[in-house]
Protein backbone atom coordinates (compact mmCIF):
# COMPACT_ATOMS: atom_id res chain seq x y z
CA UNK A 1 0.00 0.00 0.00
CA UNK A 2 1.37 3.20 -1.01
CA UNK A 3 -0.79 6.01 0.42
CA UNK A 4 0.85 8.96 -1.18
CA UNK A 5 3.46 8.98 -3.49
CA UNK A 6 5.69 11.79 -3.87
CA UNK A 7 7.81 12.59 -6.32
CA UNK A 8 11.16 14.88 -5.70
CA UNK A 9 13.49 16.46 -8.17
CA UNK A 10 15.86 19.21 -7.46
CA UNK A 11 15.68 22.22 -9.50
CA UNK A 12 17.84 25.72 -9.57
CA UNK A 13 18.21 26.31 -5.96
CA UNK A 14 14.99 24.46 -4.58
CA UNK A 15 13.45 20.86 -4.78
CA UNK A 16 10.06 20.12 -6.24
CA UNK A 17 7.83 17.95 -4.45
CA UNK A 18 5.25 16.29 -7.17
CA UNK A 19 1.82 14.19 -5.60
CA UNK A 20 -0.07 12.91 -8.54
CA UNK A 21 -3.28 12.27 -7.46
CA UNK A 22 -7.08 12.31 -8.57
CA UNK A 23 -8.34 12.74 -4.97
CA UNK A 24 -8.40 16.32 -5.40
CA UNK A 25 -11.01 18.39 -7.75
CA UNK A 26 -8.52 21.50 -7.63
CA UNK A 27 -4.82 21.15 -7.58
CA UNK A 28 -2.85 22.58 -5.31
CA UNK A 29 0.62 24.65 -5.28
CA UNK A 30 2.49 25.48 -1.58
CA UNK A 31 5.65 27.16 -1.94
CA UNK A 32 7.85 26.77 1.67
CA UNK A 33 10.65 29.03 2.65
CA UNK A 34 12.79 27.32 5.83
CA UNK A 35 15.88 29.22 8.19
CA UNK A 36 16.97 29.51 11.38
CA UNK A 37 14.97 30.78 13.95
CA UNK A 38 16.57 34.04 14.83
CA UNK A 39 16.13 36.94 17.28
CA UNK A 40 16.95 39.69 15.12
CA UNK A 41 15.25 38.16 12.24
CA UNK A 42 11.93 36.68 13.64
CA UNK A 43 9.42 39.69 13.09
CA UNK A 44 11.17 41.00 9.50
CA UNK A 45 10.49 37.26 8.48
CA UNK A 46 6.73 37.54 10.35
CA UNK A 47 5.45 40.32 8.03
CA UNK A 48 7.39 39.18 4.37
CA UNK A 49 4.95 36.84 3.40
CA UNK A 50 1.85 39.39 4.15
CA UNK A 51 3.82 42.53 1.97
CA UNK A 52 4.57 39.75 -0.64
CA UNK A 53 1.02 38.48 -1.17
CA UNK A 54 -0.70 42.03 -1.15
CA UNK A 55 0.44 43.11 -4.23
CA UNK A 56 3.42 42.95 -6.52
CA UNK A 57 4.33 44.54 -9.91
CA UNK A 58 2.18 43.46 -12.08
CA UNK A 59 -1.31 43.48 -9.52
CA UNK A 60 0.25 46.84 -7.55
CA UNK A 61 -3.11 47.12 -5.25
CA UNK A 62 -4.82 44.10 -3.35
CA UNK A 63 -7.98 44.63 -5.27
CA UNK A 64 -6.23 44.33 -8.18
CA UNK A 65 -4.29 41.16 -7.46
CA UNK A 66 -7.32 39.33 -5.71
CA UNK A 67 -9.64 40.60 -8.78
CA UNK A 68 -7.29 38.64 -10.84
CA UNK A 69 -7.24 35.47 -8.48
CA UNK A 70 -11.53 35.85 -8.92
CA UNK A 71 -10.35 35.34 -12.97
CA UNK A 72 -8.74 32.23 -12.25
CA UNK A 73 -12.32 30.84 -11.50
CA UNK A 74 -12.09 31.51 -7.79
CA UNK A 75 -8.27 30.78 -7.06
CA UNK A 76 -7.28 31.04 -3.22
CA UNK A 77 -4.05 32.10 -2.14
CA UNK A 78 -3.19 31.85 1.72
CA UNK A 79 0.09 32.65 3.20
CA UNK A 80 1.16 30.96 6.61
CA UNK A 81 4.31 30.79 9.31
CA UNK A 82 4.79 28.28 11.58
CA UNK A 83 7.88 27.07 13.75
CA UNK A 84 8.83 23.77 13.55
CA UNK A 85 11.63 23.08 15.67
CA UNK A 86 13.82 26.02 15.70
CA UNK A 87 13.24 26.66 12.20
CA UNK A 88 10.64 29.89 10.90
CA UNK A 89 8.86 28.36 7.83
CA UNK A 90 6.73 30.55 5.83
CA UNK A 91 4.47 29.00 3.36
CA UNK A 92 2.26 30.34 0.29
CA UNK A 93 -0.84 28.17 -0.42
CA UNK A 94 -2.14 28.74 -3.98
CA UNK A 95 -5.50 26.30 -4.78
CA UNK A 96 -7.30 26.80 -7.92
CA UNK A 97 -9.82 24.39 -9.84
CA UNK A 98 -8.81 21.48 -11.95
CA UNK A 99 -9.21 22.74 -15.35
CA UNK A 100 -9.60 18.74 -16.26
CA UNK A 101 -13.13 19.58 -15.02
CA UNK A 102 -13.81 22.88 -16.98
CA UNK A 103 -15.16 23.37 -20.47
CA UNK A 104 -13.23 26.69 -20.35
CA UNK A 105 -9.42 25.37 -21.70
CA UNK A 106 -7.78 28.17 -19.21
CA UNK A 107 -4.17 26.44 -18.44
CA UNK A 108 -5.46 27.27 -14.83
CA UNK A 109 -2.00 25.37 -13.39
CA UNK A 110 0.11 26.88 -15.53
CA UNK A 111 -1.16 30.48 -15.03
CA UNK A 112 -1.00 30.28 -11.30
CA UNK A 113 2.45 29.09 -11.09
CA UNK A 114 3.89 32.05 -13.30
CA UNK A 115 1.79 33.98 -10.69
CA UNK A 116 3.36 32.64 -7.66
CA UNK A 117 6.37 33.86 -9.99
CA UNK A 118 5.57 37.31 -9.73
CA UNK A 119 4.71 37.38 -6.01
CA UNK A 120 8.04 35.86 -5.32
CA UNK A 121 10.30 37.61 -7.62
CA UNK A 122 8.51 41.03 -9.07
CA UNK A 123 7.38 42.07 -5.99
CA UNK A 124 5.79 45.92 -5.55
CA UNK A 125 8.91 47.52 -5.15
CA UNK A 126 11.69 49.49 -6.90
CA UNK A 127 15.39 48.54 -6.72
CA UNK A 128 16.00 48.96 -3.06
CA UNK A 129 13.05 49.44 -0.92
CA UNK A 130 9.10 47.87 -0.56
CA UNK A 131 6.18 49.80 -1.61
CA UNK A 132 5.85 52.30 1.50
CA UNK A 133 2.70 52.40 2.05
CA UNK A 134 2.06 48.51 1.38
CA UNK A 135 4.71 48.23 4.27
CA UNK A 136 3.16 50.66 6.56
CA UNK A 137 -0.36 48.24 5.81
CA UNK A 138 0.95 45.37 6.95
CA UNK A 139 3.41 46.10 9.73
CA UNK A 140 -0.10 47.64 11.77
CA UNK A 141 -1.70 44.52 10.53
CA UNK A 142 1.59 42.61 12.14
CA UNK A 143 1.15 44.47 15.93
CA UNK A 144 -2.94 43.13 15.70
CA UNK A 145 -1.39 40.09 15.26
CA UNK A 146 0.63 39.68 17.60
CA UNK A 147 -1.57 41.43 19.86
CA UNK A 148 -4.39 39.46 19.25
CA UNK A 149 -1.73 36.47 21.45
CA UNK A 150 -2.12 38.94 24.45
CA UNK A 151 -5.89 38.79 24.17
CA UNK A 152 -6.49 35.33 23.88
CA UNK A 153 -4.97 34.09 27.44
CA UNK A 154 -5.44 29.77 26.03
CA UNK A 155 -2.62 31.32 23.46
CA UNK A 156 -0.60 33.85 25.46
CA UNK A 157 -0.23 31.24 28.33
CA UNK A 158 1.12 28.55 25.49
CA UNK A 159 3.17 30.88 24.31
CA UNK A 160 4.31 31.94 28.24
CA UNK A 161 5.35 28.72 29.15
CA UNK A 162 7.33 28.09 25.70
CA UNK A 163 8.88 31.70 26.79
CA UNK A 164 10.10 30.25 30.17
CA UNK A 165 10.46 26.85 29.42
CA UNK A 166 13.01 27.80 26.18
CA UNK A 167 14.61 31.03 27.49
CA UNK A 168 18.08 30.62 26.54
CA UNK A 169 16.83 28.80 23.38
CA UNK A 170 15.68 30.25 19.51
CA UNK A 171 12.03 27.96 20.08
CA UNK A 172 10.84 30.65 22.95
CA UNK A 173 10.50 33.65 20.09
CA UNK A 174 6.88 33.62 19.15
CA UNK A 175 6.30 33.21 15.35
CA UNK A 176 5.04 36.76 14.82
CA UNK A 177 8.13 38.49 16.11
CA UNK A 178 8.32 40.65 18.99
CA UNK A 179 5.84 43.73 19.00
CA UNK A 180 8.48 46.12 20.03
CA UNK A 181 10.62 45.06 17.02
CA UNK A 182 7.77 46.44 14.73
CA UNK A 183 8.01 49.79 14.24
CA UNK A 184 11.64 49.71 13.18
CA UNK A 185 11.15 47.94 10.11
CA UNK A 186 11.52 50.18 7.49
CA UNK A 187 10.99 49.44 3.60
CA UNK A 188 14.45 49.23 2.33
CA UNK A 189 15.15 46.99 5.47
CA UNK A 190 12.38 44.43 4.82
CA UNK A 191 13.63 44.10 0.93
CA UNK A 192 17.00 43.68 2.11
CA UNK A 193 15.76 40.84 4.12
CA UNK A 194 13.92 39.42 1.29
CA UNK A 195 17.02 39.82 -1.19
CA UNK A 196 18.94 37.47 1.31
CA UNK A 197 16.09 34.99 2.12
CA UNK A 198 15.74 34.16 -1.23
CA UNK A 199 19.29 33.68 -1.57
CA UNK A 200 19.42 31.61 1.71
CA UNK A 201 16.36 29.97 2.80
CA UNK A 202 15.17 25.96 2.08
CA UNK A 203 12.98 26.38 -0.91
CA UNK A 204 10.59 23.53 -1.61
CA UNK A 205 7.29 23.40 -3.75
CA UNK A 206 4.72 21.20 -3.73
CA UNK A 207 2.16 20.84 -6.61
CA UNK A 208 -0.58 18.11 -5.37
CA UNK A 209 -3.39 16.99 -7.84
CA UNK A 210 -3.75 15.29 -11.39
CA UNK A 211 -1.28 16.84 -13.37
CA UNK A 212 1.03 15.93 -16.04
CA UNK A 213 4.79 15.85 -14.06
CA UNK A 214 6.51 16.51 -17.67
CA UNK A 215 4.41 19.65 -17.98
CA UNK A 216 4.57 20.58 -14.73
CA UNK A 217 8.56 20.68 -14.44
CA UNK A 218 9.03 22.45 -17.38
CA UNK A 219 6.50 25.67 -16.44
CA UNK A 220 7.83 25.61 -13.39
CA UNK A 221 11.62 25.46 -14.56
CA UNK A 222 11.21 28.30 -17.28
CA UNK A 223 9.62 30.49 -14.29
CA UNK A 224 11.02 29.70 -11.08
CA UNK A 225 14.84 29.61 -11.16
CA UNK A 226 16.69 30.63 -7.83
CA UNK A 227 20.67 30.68 -6.95
CA UNK A 228 22.19 27.16 -5.49
CA UNK A 229 22.48 26.94 -2.22
CA UNK A 230 23.46 24.85 1.19
CA UNK A 231 20.41 24.68 3.71
CA UNK A 232 21.53 26.15 7.41
CA UNK A 233 21.76 23.07 9.20
CA UNK A 234 21.30 23.84 13.41
CA UNK A 235 23.32 21.40 14.87
CA UNK A 236 22.71 21.74 18.26
CA UNK A 237 20.33 23.80 20.68
CA UNK A 238 21.50 25.73 23.95
CA UNK A 239 19.25 23.47 26.18
CA UNK A 240 20.64 22.50 29.50
CA UNK A 241 19.17 20.48 31.60
CA UNK A 242 17.79 21.57 34.84
CA UNK A 243 18.16 20.14 38.13
CA UNK A 244 14.75 21.58 39.89
CA UNK A 245 11.20 21.97 37.80
CA UNK A 246 10.97 26.10 36.54
CA UNK A 247 7.49 27.14 38.39
CA UNK A 248 6.18 30.68 37.36
CA UNK A 249 3.04 32.29 38.68
CA UNK A 250 2.10 35.44 36.65
CA UNK A 251 -1.31 37.17 37.64
CA UNK A 252 -3.89 39.17 35.18
CA UNK A 253 -7.40 40.03 35.21
CA UNK A 254 -8.45 36.11 34.72
CA UNK A 255 -11.37 34.49 35.62
CA UNK A 256 -10.39 31.43 34.80
CA UNK A 257 -6.67 30.04 35.43
CA UNK A 258 -4.45 28.82 33.09
CA UNK A 259 -2.32 25.67 33.58
CA UNK A 260 0.29 24.62 31.24
CA UNK A 261 2.67 22.49 31.82
CA UNK A 262 6.49 21.88 29.69
CA UNK A 263 8.35 18.83 29.61
CA UNK A 264 11.21 17.80 27.26
CA UNK A 265 10.42 14.11 25.66
CA UNK A 266 14.49 13.94 24.45
CA UNK A 267 12.85 12.13 21.32
CA UNK A 268 12.18 14.39 17.75
CA UNK A 269 10.43 13.26 14.87
CA UNK A 270 12.32 10.39 12.75
CA UNK A 271 13.87 8.65 16.24
CA UNK A 272 12.86 5.06 16.15
CA UNK A 273 11.07 5.68 19.78
CA UNK A 274 9.39 8.29 18.16
CA UNK A 275 6.03 6.28 17.47
CA UNK A 276 5.85 4.81 21.08
CA UNK A 277 5.83 8.75 22.18
CA UNK A 278 2.80 9.41 19.63
CA UNK A 279 1.29 6.46 21.44
CA UNK A 280 2.61 7.59 24.89
CA UNK A 281 1.16 11.32 24.27
CA UNK A 282 -2.28 9.63 23.24
CA UNK A 283 -3.15 7.94 25.98
CA UNK A 284 -1.83 10.16 28.34
CA UNK A 285 -3.43 13.40 27.47
CA UNK A 286 -3.88 13.58 23.48
CA UNK A 287 -7.32 12.54 23.51
CA UNK A 288 -10.88 11.88 25.09
CA UNK A 289 -9.85 8.81 25.90
CA UNK A 290 -6.59 9.75 27.37
CA UNK A 291 -5.90 9.94 31.61
CA UNK A 292 -5.70 13.24 31.87
CA UNK A 293 -9.11 14.10 30.22
CA UNK A 294 -11.00 11.13 32.15
CA UNK A 295 -8.63 11.60 35.61
CA UNK A 296 -8.93 15.20 35.44
CA UNK A 297 -11.42 16.50 33.99
CA UNK A 298 -14.64 13.61 34.34
CA UNK A 299 -13.46 12.39 37.69
CA UNK A 300 -12.08 15.20 39.76
CA UNK A 301 -13.89 18.20 37.62
CA UNK A 302 -11.11 19.72 37.68
CA UNK A 303 -10.54 21.46 34.54
CA UNK A 304 -12.89 23.11 31.51
CA UNK A 305 -10.22 21.37 29.10
CA UNK A 306 -7.30 19.43 29.08
CA UNK A 307 -4.81 18.11 26.74
CA UNK A 308 -1.34 17.15 25.81
CA UNK A 309 0.26 17.73 22.60
CA UNK A 310 3.73 17.24 21.18
CA UNK A 311 6.41 19.43 19.24
CA UNK A 312 7.64 17.08 17.58
CA UNK A 313 11.19 18.77 15.52
CA UNK A 314 12.08 20.00 19.29
CA UNK A 315 11.37 16.86 21.54
CA UNK A 316 8.30 19.14 23.39
CA UNK A 317 5.32 17.97 25.15
CA UNK A 318 2.85 20.42 26.73
CA UNK A 319 0.06 20.18 29.12
CA UNK A 320 -2.76 22.81 28.85
CA UNK A 321 -5.77 23.22 30.89
CA UNK A 322 -8.14 25.55 32.36
CA UNK A 323 -8.73 25.33 35.84
CA UNK A 324 -10.61 27.59 38.55
CA UNK A 325 -7.62 28.99 40.54
CA UNK A 326 -7.69 27.78 43.61
CA UNK A 327 -7.25 24.10 42.19
CA UNK A 328 -3.91 24.31 41.22
CA UNK A 329 -2.68 22.27 44.02
CA UNK A 330 -4.40 19.49 43.36
CA UNK A 331 -4.48 19.49 39.23
CA UNK A 332 -0.91 19.50 39.93
CA UNK A 333 -0.85 16.41 41.58
CA UNK A 334 -3.45 14.43 39.37
CA UNK A 335 -1.27 15.35 36.52
CA UNK A 336 2.08 14.16 38.17
CA UNK A 337 -0.02 10.28 38.99
CA UNK A 338 -1.26 10.16 35.94
CA UNK A 339 2.42 10.74 34.24
CA UNK A 340 3.27 7.95 37.35
CA UNK A 341 1.22 5.83 36.20
CA UNK A 342 2.57 5.54 32.63
CA UNK A 343 6.13 5.32 33.66
CA UNK A 344 4.85 2.05 35.63
CA UNK A 345 2.88 0.66 32.49
CA UNK A 346 -0.56 1.75 34.58
CA UNK A 347 -2.45 1.40 30.81
CA UNK A 348 -4.28 -1.25 29.30
CA UNK A 349 -3.66 -2.72 25.88
CA UNK A 350 -6.72 -1.30 24.90
CA UNK A 351 -6.46 2.07 25.83
CA UNK A 352 -2.86 1.22 23.46
CA UNK A 353 -5.09 0.08 20.68
CA UNK A 354 -7.87 2.98 20.38
CA UNK A 355 -4.89 5.62 20.67
CA UNK A 356 -3.24 3.76 17.37
CA UNK A 357 -6.40 3.55 15.85
CA UNK A 358 -7.20 7.29 16.37
CA UNK A 359 -4.22 8.88 15.00
CA UNK A 360 -3.99 6.21 12.36
CA UNK A 361 -7.78 8.27 11.49
CA UNK A 362 -5.94 11.69 11.91
CA UNK A 363 -3.35 11.18 9.46
CA UNK A 364 -5.67 9.88 6.91
CA UNK A 365 -8.28 12.99 7.75
CA UNK A 366 -5.23 15.06 7.57
CA UNK A 367 -4.47 13.97 4.10
CA UNK A 368 -8.24 14.46 3.03
CA UNK A 369 -6.93 18.06 1.97
CA UNK A 370 -3.94 18.84 -0.10
CA UNK A 371 -2.55 21.18 2.42
CA UNK A 372 -3.12 18.78 5.26
CA UNK A 373 -1.10 16.34 2.86
CA UNK A 374 1.86 19.11 2.59
CA UNK A 375 2.13 19.10 5.84
CA UNK A 376 2.71 15.34 6.27
CA UNK A 377 5.28 15.47 3.89
CA UNK A 378 7.38 18.38 4.82
CA UNK A 379 8.23 16.86 7.83
CA UNK A 380 11.13 14.91 5.96
CA UNK A 381 12.30 18.06 4.66
CA UNK A 382 12.45 19.55 8.21
CA UNK A 383 14.10 16.48 10.29
CA UNK A 384 15.91 15.79 6.85
CA UNK A 385 14.26 12.27 7.03
CA UNK A 386 12.58 9.94 4.77
CA UNK A 387 9.77 8.49 6.51
CA UNK A 388 6.26 7.56 4.40
CA UNK A 389 3.22 7.40 5.73
CA UNK A 390 2.62 4.01 4.94
CA UNK A 391 6.31 3.21 7.20
CA UNK A 392 4.56 6.01 10.19
CA UNK A 393 1.68 3.73 10.10
CA UNK A 394 3.49 0.23 10.22
CA UNK A 395 6.17 1.42 12.90
CA UNK A 396 3.02 2.61 15.54
CA UNK A 397 1.18 -1.17 15.25
CA UNK A 398 4.38 -2.19 16.18
CA UNK A 399 4.55 -0.13 19.40
CA UNK A 400 4.29 -2.54 22.33
CA UNK A 401 3.60 -1.82 26.26
CA UNK A 402 7.16 -1.72 26.74
CA UNK A 403 8.10 0.65 24.40
CA UNK A 404 6.27 2.99 25.83
CA UNK A 405 7.24 2.47 29.58
CA UNK A 406 10.68 2.94 28.19
CA UNK A 407 9.79 6.10 26.33
CA UNK A 408 7.68 7.48 29.40
CA UNK A 409 10.62 7.08 31.45
CA UNK A 410 12.45 9.69 29.00
CA UNK A 411 10.16 12.12 29.99
CA UNK A 412 11.27 14.49 32.05
CA UNK A 413 8.81 17.59 33.94
CA UNK A 414 10.96 21.41 33.22
CA UNK A 415 8.39 24.06 33.82
CA UNK A 416 4.95 24.68 35.40
CA UNK A 417 3.36 27.86 34.15
CA UNK A 418 0.29 29.41 35.96
CA UNK A 419 -1.99 31.88 34.82
CA UNK A 420 -4.10 33.26 37.61
CA UNK A 421 -6.39 36.18 38.51
CA UNK A 422 -5.51 38.97 40.51
CA UNK A 423 -5.07 38.53 44.45
CA UNK A 424 -5.96 34.24 44.17
CA UNK A 425 -3.61 31.87 45.71
CA UNK A 426 -2.53 28.35 44.92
Amino acid sequence: MNIISETVKAMTGYNIHIVKTDKYKTNTIVWKMKAPLRKEEATLRALLPYVLQSSNKEFPTTGTLRSYLDELYGASLYVDLAKKGEFHIISFSLEMANEKFLSDPTPLLKKAIEFLAGLLMKPNADESAFHKETVANEKRTLKQRIQSVYDDKMRYSNYRLIQEMCKEEPYSLHVHGDMDAVDSITPEILYDYYQNALKQDELDLYIIGDVSEEEVFGVVSEQLQFSERTPKIIHSSNYVSKNNVHEVIEEQEVKQGKLNIGYRTNIKYGDEDYYALQIFNGVFGGFSHSKLFLNVREKASLAYYVTSRLESHKGLMMVMSGIDNKNYDQAIQIINEQMDAMKRGDFTEEEMEQTKAVIKNQLLETIDTSRGMVEILYHNVVSKKDISLDEWMEKMDLVTKKDIIAVANKIHLDTVYFLTGKGDTK
